[in-house]
């Protein structure tokens, strides 16, 4: 059970269903970590701020890579709602998560993404010479900013214990988050 109840739009102040009614008319809905992240209109906008690095990334990296890479973070990490929220994406895409046979770029960012959750003071610098090769630095910057706020998303809804949104529900079912 979450640590941090969802916001009652109905007695909630003005700014939150400011925020609340934004935040629908952006993306069409409005998830469990959403609700308890508008207690601070504030905090909900800059987790959001994942829109706005997804689509700096958009020319050099497609949905898959993106799915990919934010899978990697929240298995690494052990987020169950975001691992969720990422094999809802890729089995609506036709992919089966656990079969999905990565391209060589989509494999890097996989290997980088595990390297920052592992340890974010030892990432490879193998790695990183492999991503300088296929990026450029404006590109680099957004990668990580972005894992960042994947790696932020995680913690939150690790530390909150947020409850998962019923519609993950059956892209949830039979899978068990990896061991350490």
């Amino acid at each position: 059970m979450s640590h941090i109840t969802p916001i009652d739009y109905d007695t909630a102040s003005e700014a939150v269903r400011t925020e609340h009614d934004r935040e629908v008319a952006l993306r069409g809905r409005m998830t469990n970590m959403k609700r308890t992240l508008l207690h601070s209109p504030v905090a909900h906008r800059i987790y959001a701020e994942w829109f706005t690095l997804r689509e700096e990334l958009r020319p050099a990296l497609d949905d898959r890579a993106v799915w990919l890479f934010c899978q990697a973070i929240s298995l690494e990490s052990r987020a169950i709602i975001p691992v969720g929220f990422f094999r809802r994406a890729l089995i609506n895409a036709g992919l089966t998560p656990e079969t999905i046979a990565p391209t060589e770029d989509e494999a890097l960012l996989i290997d980088f993404g595990k390297a920052i959750v592992k340890d974010s003071n030892a990432v490879p610098e193998a790695l990183w010479a492999k991503l300088k090769t296929r990026y450029d630095e404006p590109t680099l910057v957004n990668l990580v900013a972005f894992a960042g706020i994947m790696i932020a998303t995680a913690v939150y809804t690790n530390v909150v214990k947020v409850d998962i949104d019923p519609e993950l529900g059956a892209y949830l079912e039979g899978f068990e988050l990896p061991s350490r």
